[in-house]
Parts: C-alpha cells; sequence; structure tokens
C-alpha cells in the first residue's frame, strides 16, 4: 500500500503494532538521512496533565540535519517550523504513520528560496512513509 495524500501531509495505515511501527518509521527515516530529535508520548501527557485516556500516539521530531542548515542560510526565523512532525498512532491494532507536507508547512514564510529544500524534503518523506 502506497501513502495516502493528506491536505497537510502523507500517511500510511499498518498491519502492525505500535511497537513495531515505530521500530519500522524509526528505521525508516534513518534511510532517509533523518535523525529523530526528540519523542512525545501524547497520551501518557495528557494522562498526566489532564487526567484523561488517549489512543496511543507518539510525535517524533525529525530533522535532516543538512537540509536544515541550508534553508536557516535562507530563513532564520525557520526553525519555529522545524523539526518536521511524524506521527505514529494506534488505529483499533493497526497503526497509523503520517508525515508533514514541508512544502506546504515552508510556503508560508513566503521565502521561494525554500522551495528547492522543501521539495527535498518532501520526496525524502514519501519514501519514508512509502517505504514501511
Amino acid at each position: 500500500m502506497k501513502g495516502d495524500a493528506m491536505e497537510y501531509g502523507i500517511s500510511r495505515e499498518l498491519e502492525v503494532t505500535l511497537e513495531e511501527a515505530l521500530e519500522r518509521t524509526r528505521a525508516s527515516l534513518q534511510r532517509e538521512g533523518f535523525g529523530v530529535l526528540f519523542e512525545i508520548d501524547l497520551d501518557e501527557k495528557f494522562r498526566e496533565k489532564l487526567g484523561v485516556d488517549f489512543r496511543r500516539y507518539k510525535i517524533l521530531g525529525a530533522c535532516n540535519p543538512g537540509i536544515a542548515h541550508q534553508a536557516l542560510q535562507e530563513e532564520m526565523g525557520l526553525g519555529l517550523l522545524l523539526p518536521c512532525n511524524v506521527i505514529v498512532y494506534d488505529e483499533g491494532g493497526r497503526s497509523v504513520v503520517a508525515a508533514i507536507d514541508a512544502k506546504k508547512m515552508m510556503s508560508v514564510t513566503g521565502n521561494e528560496k525554500l522551495a528547492g529544500a522543501a521539495g527535498k524534503v518532501d520526496e525524502m518523506l514519501r519514501r519514508v512513509i512509502e517505504g514501511l
């Protein structure tokens, strides 16, 4: 199954556990030159801060250092939009993995010089999702 386009990203449903989906996602990101800077366990934070239950949901903050460095040379404020978020969540025993559409995200800057970097990141993230 190829990735499904969303209005602001690309997603894919996998017939695996959340743990397996996370493992595959981290490996696929690494193959494309991304590091995971942080992971947020959203269901844990909701339980801790709000006392509510939520499905298992992880946010991975992924960054390709070379592309991030290049883009920051063009737009110093771009750090507000970094890193690229990838989500992995439980969907009734299956898992969904999705990645942000970097071109749409960077378009808010109005800086045309970022189009090349954004396009490259989109290609890489598409390969991450399709390669799961």
